[in-house]
């Protein structure tokens, strides 16, 4: 690169951050678009639309048939925001809260009324049920016969389903069967031929807006039970407009630090990655406008945490830069092969966590949906700021003239350290952090106190309903409401939200008992001057169902066998994978101890937390086994251990700084936080320091000792055939 094309870039890149930093603090146009201030928030920062509904005609329906419908509708409501919440209150009634939206006639409209839904004859003959439709899907796809897309609906049955459908097209074909909601036929598609699979497809739409609203009407008339909508709200947020200022300003303090303390490490290419994480942090912000994701607190805890993982590529450039002139290469050569050095490693770890991504947005719900999107986006971030931003500036800056060694630093030789001699101490530390879990929880339940903290999310709990007679504000509640309740059960987890326009609040608590609920009615009353009958008390379900933590756990199961797989193939040895796949289960279960030990609530912020320790911890292993495939190669002839004990020394500097720089992001949120957050922080630092303790301790030594057993097998394989010739 020539100076001028190098001051052409620097002054690019400029103006593209004073860009989209304009657009992210004021937006462009009348209406802002592309403003921070523009994105979803979910229920816990801005509110949103809460509908209620009850069962028809059964006062007193199956917990089956609830649980079928909530979760259900959960899938349904998925469309609006992954954030969106369906619970059960009392025994037929079912809540969704809806967050980022303010027109509760809009929803209701588009949601549709939850009705009966029937596959018929021409004659009337019912030969499918709404309750054997697993799903309905809005698709595009190409036509067999002349070549064009066309817009399409998908039916996946349950089995029940799959055979009932399979007899009734097997002996119609030819002819219509009509698919009637409510007693109105919505569709009439025509059998073309036998569908024995259990997959369906009904074409025929003349747009996607049609395609879609038939898919509406299929999935919410297949629920178990007919609902009848009895109230809707427009509520406000759950958390005060304090938590997002502290949460912000945490973010913008550890992004400083971190910035600060690459440039003293680092030199120029500490500047550069300064540049490179600044338009990082506003293309994250750029791009969640975009996609219309929901942001929730956890969010904002994850968007900063993932500040801190985006160094790791920088981190491991800069560091091969290094190696690179501490080997007497020309510091322009240094730069190129660095970054070309530094590739692989980058490559895999990410791709490994892209995976996970990808699995948990297919087959998760919910938070774990959500938090799939917002992981994916980061990784496609960071990958580009690192390999193209940050590039593109070292090589600009070098062209300008900032030639010398000085500027980007020496690798200094550092003396082996022998970690695979010390695996027995380093495995009993780890064994006795992963065992304080259980012992913990056994004592806990012992004591009554339940072997974890469940939060509502979890274990459900009591929604009080109370009209004021004034209009409280969110600080109000938090300052003067909230004490009342927690001073009856002992409990800081309460949850309030307003409805707008009224003094209606609602506050979430534990479940509690008609004693409690008693004192609380009391307190209200004598501190408010409100009468009884202005208080009302549901017994409300949890928010995250049995279904819902069974997806989380499949997909969960699903992507650490899709990355081991994919490590095996990368690395063409199971040991690897292996040692990966053991790691990562050792910083999740040491992280989970944390939960146990500590009693931090276990909600959803407590599958967000898991899911980013599993995206973190398989990054900081790649980089190292992308070492050790290295030098196996150039030390050949050396012993295992030497080249596993050399690579985990080579790469100890990245593993420190990249462990210190999400640390610190992490800790300035911990120490800022409002108390969600430090409940959701505090297990991430956990987290954190497992992944960088596994990652140097564990997998190398892992590795060598699987490695070393398999040759002492083969070995004695061969002594054995021969003694047998």
């Amino acid at each position: 690169m020539n100076k001028k094309k190098a001051q052409i870039s620097l002054v690019a890149i400029a103006l593209v951050t004073v860009l989209f930093a304009y657009t992210v603090i004021f937006g462009i146009g009348k209406t802002g678009t592309g403003a921070m201030k523009n994105i979803i928030l979910g229920l816990d920062l801005s509110g949103g639309v809460s509908i209620t509904y009850e069962a028809v005609g059964d006062e007193d329906p199956s917990s089956e048939d609830m649980n079928d419908t909530v979760y259900k509708l959960q899938q349904r409501v998925q469309g609006y925001s992954t954030e969106a919440q369906v619970y059960q209150e009392g025994s037929n009634r079912i809540n969704i809260e809806i967050p980022g939206v303010s027109d509760a006639n809009q929803i209701l409209e588009e949601l549709g009324k939850p009705g009966s839904l029937e596959f018929r004859l021409s004659d009337g003959t019912v030969v499918l049920t709404g309750t054997q439709v697993a799903t309905a899907t809005a698709k595009q796809q190409q036509n067999q016969t002349t070549g064009a897309m066309e817009f399409v609906v998908q039916l996946d049955l349950n089995d029940d389903g799959a055979k009932a459908f399979a007899d009734a097209t097997t002996a119609n074909v030819g002819k219509q069967i009509m698919i009637v909601y409510d007693d109105e036929v919505i569709s009439a598609p025509v059998v073309n031929e036998a569908i024995t699979g259990g997959t369906a497809i009904i074409s025929g739409m003349s747009s996607a807006e049609e395609a879609k609203n038939l898919a509406s009407s299929i999935r919410i008339g297949s629920l178990s039970l007919e609902l009848n909508e009895i109230r809707s709200n427009v509520v406000g947020a759950q958390l005060g407009e304090n938590a997002i200022r502290t949460s912000l300003i945490a973010g913008a303090i550890g992004l400083a630090i971190v910035i600060v303390f690459m440039i003293a490490v680092y030199a120029l290419p500490g500047i550069c990655a300064g540049i490179a994480l600044i338009l990082y942090t506003l293309m994250i912000l750029l791009l969640l406008n975009a996609f219309d994701l929901t942001l929730t607190l956890p969010g904002i805890a994850g968007i900063i945490l993932s500040i801190g993982m985006a160094v790791d590529a920088n981190v491991i450039i800069y560091a091969r830069i290094r190696e690179e002139i501490a080997a007497g290469v020309a510091v322009k050569a240094a730069i190129r092969t660095g970054f070309k050095k530094a590739l692989s490693a980058i490559l895999d770890g990410n791709i490994t966590t892209l995976i996970a991504a990808f699995v948990l947005n297919m087959m998760g719900t919910g938070s774990v949906k959500g938090f799939a999107q917002t992981l994916a986006l980061g990784i496609v971030l960071s990958m580009f700021t690192a390999l193209v931003i940050s590039r593109l500036l070292i090589t600009s800056f070098y062209a300008l003239g900032f030639q010398d060694e000085k500027y980007y630093g020496r690798a200094k030789e550092r003396k082996v350290i022998d970690f695979v001699g010390k695996w027995k101490v380093t495995f009993l530390i780890s064994l006795v952090c992963i065992l304080a879990g259980p012992v913990f929880m056994g004592i806990q339940s012992a004591s009554g106190n339940g072997a974890l903290n469940l939060s509502m999310d979890f274990r459900g709990g009591t929604s009080t309903s109370v009209t004021f007679n004034e209009d409280l504000s969110i600080a109000q509640l938090d300052s003067d409401v909230k004490p009342l309740f927690q001073n009856v059960t002992g409990d800081a987890e309460i949850q309030t939200q307003k409805v707008a326009g009224t003094n209606d609040v609602y506050i979430k608590t534990r479940v509690l008992t008609l004693d409690e609920r008693e004192q609380v009615s009391k307190a209200i009353q004598d501190a408010y001057d409100v009468e009884e009958k202005a208080i009302t008390f549901e017994t409300i379900s949890s928010t995250v169902s049995s279904e819902m933590r069974q997806d989380a756990f499949v997909a969960v199961l699903i992507a650490t066998v899709c990355i081991l797989i994919y490590i095996w193939f990368r690395f063409k040895d199971i040991r690897f994978a292996g040692s990966a796949v053991l790691a990562l289960l050792h910083d999740v279960l040491v992280v989970f101890a944390c939960y146990a030990v500590v009693r931090i609530s276990v909600g959803n912020t407590f599958i967000a937390c898991m899911l980013t320790i599993v995206g973190y911890s398989i990054n900081a292993t790649i980089v190292i086994f992308d070492r050790i495939r290295e030098n196996l190669k150039i030390m050949n002839k050396s012993p295992l251990e030497d080249i596993v004990n050399t690579s985990i020394t080579e790469t100890l500097t990245r593993s420190i700084y990249t462990s210190f720089t999400t640390f610190i992001m992490v800790a300035v949120l911990y120490v800022l936080g409002v108390a969600t957050i430090k409940e959701f922080s505090l297990p991430l630092i956990v987290g954190v320091v497992a992944g960088g303790y596994s990652s140097v301790c564990i997998t190398g030594a892992l590795w060598y000792l699987l490695k070393k057993r398999a040759a002492a097998k083969s070995a004695a394989s061969t002594a054995a055939a021969k003694k047998i010739k």
